[in-house]
């Protein structure tokens, strides 16, 4: 199970890499919870979906040194990333976008059954990002 749910992880960060929405969402459980850094909890395939496409829209990001870890039974996994951006499009209460470059040291936690990710977790230095784009 541990093998499975770090390939299940690799295939979530290659798709999200590959900006292949259909197939990010196909590793999602229908009611996935996703606690979005230093906002609120969404639940649901549908509210990931639109979380994505606006991401899609206002930023063009890849994540490089990907690192995945994960208990035995394959229930709970970990990511150590680095996430190399573009901000693209000025997001609501944000500063305006003018093409700047970003990059940020980023960890996420995922809860895995049945073969989908039923949550996940994202973790990365707001005030660090703010900082980038503002300069």
């Amino acid at each position: 199970m541990k093998a499975s749910t770090l390939e299940i992880i690799k295939n979530y960060y290659d798709s999200f890499n590959d900006q292949n929405l259909n197939h990010f969402l196909n590793l999602l459980d229908e009611n996935v919870i996703h606690d979005i850094n230093q906002s609120k909890t969404e639940i649901g395939k549908a509210a990931f979906s639109e979380f994505m496409e606006s991401a899609y829209f206002h930023y063009k990001e890849k994540v490089t040194d990907l690192i995945i870890i994960a208990n035995e039974d394959g229930s709970v996994a970990a990511a150590k990333f680095v996430v190399e951006g573009t901000y693209l499009n000025t997001a609501e209460e944000l500063p305006k976008a003018k093409g700047q470059f970003y990059r940020l040291a980023c960890g996420a936690f995922f809860t895995v059954k049945n073969q989908k990710i039923t949550q996940v977790t994202n973790y990365y230095n707001l005030q660090d990002w703010l900082r980038q784009v503002s300069e």
